[in-house]
């Protein structure tokens, strides 16, 4: 029998070993995306913050001669060419969530949707990358590299909550009713939670932290930007404060709460961090801090609000 007539019957048996329910196998690729996602805004962060964004000083190739950094080029090469291979690393995650979702591709054309939207995305932002270090750190260039991060962690977050069935049409959890106010609210929280991050990025792009030793600015006033920054991240607390105050005087339990309270925590943390870099000089580990709280943010503003619109109203 030939090798052609053959892979009928392979691909046959490789389909019946793949999951027709959403098992533990999708549900641990799901959170392995929102994971390394976040883990991925920390190793970006790391590569701008250690002045290692020309680490490797082209792309696709890490120098003219080599696909990966060489002893010669130090900690700098090591730290750059880490954050480029935990960029396919990541592609190789949604590739497997598309193959375990094959056989639910229709049924469950959600997750396949969302798994092909994270495994679209990824060589994306490799490219972004790569057209970062060919202009030379160009702010605005890195600030779209970054907010494609942001973009992957929500989109990471839905996958997460419909894998588990906490969401969606195929939401396996009863929820609780809650006042219909709160779909408008904590879709605005969202919102103003993604303004705040671009504006932070703007902000960044001005700011002392290039990337490089040469890198540009995009020459805006940074001190200006980071009270204009401030005003969403305001309304983000104003928001979320709102909806933690109807969660306790309605004594709303399950799903809702838990997902108010952890915004809460995660804005004021938020805000502390914000508040000490911006007293204290900008010092790049709170930078690199910030970074990460941004990826939490998104992710946890974007849970609210998908919990929320799942949930009846009343």
């Amino acid at each position: 029998m030939s090798t052609a007539s053959r892979l009928p019957e392979f691909a046959g048996r490789l389909t019946s070993r793949l999951p027709r329910t959403v098992d533990a196998r999708v549900r641990r690729l799901a959170v392995a995306s929102l994971v390394g996602q976040t883990l991925l805004v920390v190793t970006g962060g790391a590569v701008r913050l250690t002045a290692s964004g020309l680490g490797c000083p082209t792309w696709p190739r890490c120098t003219d001669t080599s696909l990966v950094n060489t002893a010669e080029m130090g900690i700098h090469g090591f730290i750059e060419f880490g954050n480029r291979l935990l960029t396919f690393a990541l592609a190789a995650v949604a590739l497997l969530m598309l193959v375990y979702l094959w056989n639910l591709r229709k049924e469950r054309k959600d997750l396949f949707l969302l798994a092909l939207g994270l495994l679209a995305s990824i060589p994306a932002q490799a490219v972004i990358g790569g057209i970062t270090v060919l202009t030379n750190l160009n702010p605005w260039v890195v600030g779209l590299h970054f907010l494609v991060s942001m973009a992957l962690v929500v989109i990471a977050t839905l996958l997460v909550n419909r894998a588990y069935g906490r969401t969606g049409r195929f939401a396996t959890a009863a929820l609780p009713a809650l006042p219909g106010v709160l779909r408008p609210v904590t879709a605005a929280v969202a919102l103003f939670s993604a303004v705040a991050v671009m504006l932070g990025v703007v902000v960044t792009g001005a700011g002392p932290h290039a990337g490089d030793a040469d890198a540009p600015r995009n020459g805006l006033d940074w001190d200006l930007f980071s009270h204009i920054h401030a005003v969403p991240a305001y309304l983000v607390t104003a928001g979320t404060l709102f909806a933690l105050v109807l969660v306790f005087t309605r004594r709303i339990p399950g799903s809702f709460r838990t997902a108010t309270v952890m915004l809460l925590a995660v804005t004021l943390l938020q805000a502390v961090i914000g508040f000490t870099q911006y007293y204290n000089g900008i010092p790049a580990l709170l930078v690199g801090a910030h970074m990460l709280g941004a990826a939490l943010l998104m992710s946890a503003s974007t849970n609210a609000a998908d919990v929320a619109h799942s949930s009846p109203t009343k």
